[in-house]
């Protein structure tokens, strides 16, 4: 009787997995029926065995400049690469996207989007390294290794998957996408050209360590306050800095506000510039403003709050502020993510490859865009590395090979690929 009740509830259990997929309009193939097929052990082993070459392709790539903005150098780069290993319709975007992938019969695509810009110190430290990339023992070291360890694992798992000879019922299309750091440009442009086809996009980040199913907006502001400039002599008020001073320290005591699931918006003040000399009141100075929420309108609430206290100052001193926006990334929440297919599968891979993923509904990066945009997108990301940003930057080879594998893996399971 126990045995029955057993099946019973497995079947019931199995039942309800398959409605909810069937309720996403998404059908996976179960991780544990891929693992058994000799195509998936054969782009497993494949990826094993480009380790030395995936660590080559890392240097290649990661040192090159390509700061947000100025990514052709390394577009075109990643492109030549995409057509060695034999990806069709590889394309360079006009804002330096590189885009490939594997035809489906579907007429649908899943979409897998590494990060192909780097933060703007990167590329000074690499203008000043004494050395190039390099490998170091299960390492890449270097200024420019950390975050094209995404791109290379993507093209690690592309090749891997090439060479499996497993056909995917959906196109697996593998980009690079540009402007990741200023506003997520490329993403933009990316989620314009495949929204329409696109069943799922994955932003990689790393192995799975992390998988994020939701996005968290920020705005980002520019305060600049103006006034009356001067020599000391002729007087200290009116005085920018004293506007900049009440405005930073009312703007930090603003209690933060609830949506309706109780979550808190959140604000940082990071950067105030102003004056050069000591003898004289500059004219001008401003101050940065880092406002994130789950909501646009738990942002907007705090945003206001913002507003009232900059409007006050302005009634008190004789000065005058003005906002600038500098970038803002969406937030986007769909219902029943958590509980979706893709997250479900997300974390099976992760499993599989050794991990306990942390899932979180609050991710900050180029998936925002699909999600904001009613597309089912997941974050797989996790530590790449060390000291990204600074010039003893470094990734990781064992971290390269995991990411490839769970970018495999994924490609297989949701696009449906079979022995060919």
């Amino acid at each position: 009787m126990l045995n029955a009740r057993i099946v019973v509830l497995l079947v019931l259990a199995v039942a309800a997995s398959l409605s909810a997929i069937a309720r996403e309009g998404m059908t996976i193939s179960p991780l544990e029926d891929a693992l058994a097929t000799p195509g998936v052990k054969a782009g497993l082993a494949a990826i094993d065995a480009s380790r030395d070459d995936s660590a080559r392709l890392l240097v290649e790539i990661g040192g090159i400049e390509s700061p947000s903005g100025q990514e052709q150098q390394r577009a075109e780069a990643v492109a030549r690469h995409m057509q060695d290993i034999g990806l069709s319709d590889v394309t360079v975007t006009d804002i330096w996207n590189v885009v490939g992938r594997i035809p489906g019969r579907s007429g649908q695509s899943v979409v897998f989007v590494s990060t192909l810009d780097d933060l703007a110190t990167v590329a000074e430290h690499q203008r000043s390294a004494s050395q190039p990339l390099r490998v170091v023992g299960d390492k890449v070291l270097g200024p420019g290794s950390n975050t094209s360890l995404t791109t290379v694992a993507l093209m690690s798992a592309a090749s891997a998957l090439l060479e499996s000879g497993l056909q995917p019922e959906h196109d697996i299309v593998f980009a690079a996408a540009a402007q990741e750091e200023t506003g997520l440009g490329g993403m933009r442009a990316l989620y314009r050209q495949h929204r329409q086809q696109a069943i799922a996009f994955v932003d990689v980040l790393g192995e799975g360590e992390v998988l994020a199913y939701g996005g968290i907006g920020i705005h980002w502001w520019k305060v600049t306050a103006y006034g009356s400039p001067g020599h000391t002599l002729h007087g200290g008020l009116p005085n920018v800095n004293q506007a900049i001073g009440r405005a930073v320290d009312r703007i930090l005591m603003l209690s933060p506000p609830l949506d309706s699931n109780g979550d808190l918006a959140r604000l940082n003040i990071a950067v105030i510039e102003s004056g050069r000399v000591f003898n004289h009141k500059p004219a001008s100075g401003w101050f940065s403003l880092d406002i994130r929420g789950l909501t646009e309108e738990i942002i907007g609430r705090l945003e206001a709050g913002v507003q009232r206290e900059l409007a006050a100052i302005e009634s008190e001193l004789d000065v005058r502020f003005e906002l600038e926006a500098i970038t803002n990334t969406p937030p986007g929440q769909i219902p029943g993510a958590r509980e979706s297919a893709l997250v479900r599968n997300a974390q099976a891979i992760s499993a599989y490859l050794g991990s306990e993923p942390t899932l979180s509904n609050s991710g900050s990066s180029n998936m925002n865009i699909a999600v904001a945009g009613g597309t089912p997108a997941i974050q797989i990301g996790g530590e790449r590395g060390g000291r990204r940003g600074f010039a003893d930057e470094w990734a990781s080879l064992d971290v390269l090979q995991r990411t490839a594998r769970h970018v495999f893996l994924a490609s297989v399971t949701l696009g449906q690929a079979i022995d060919g």
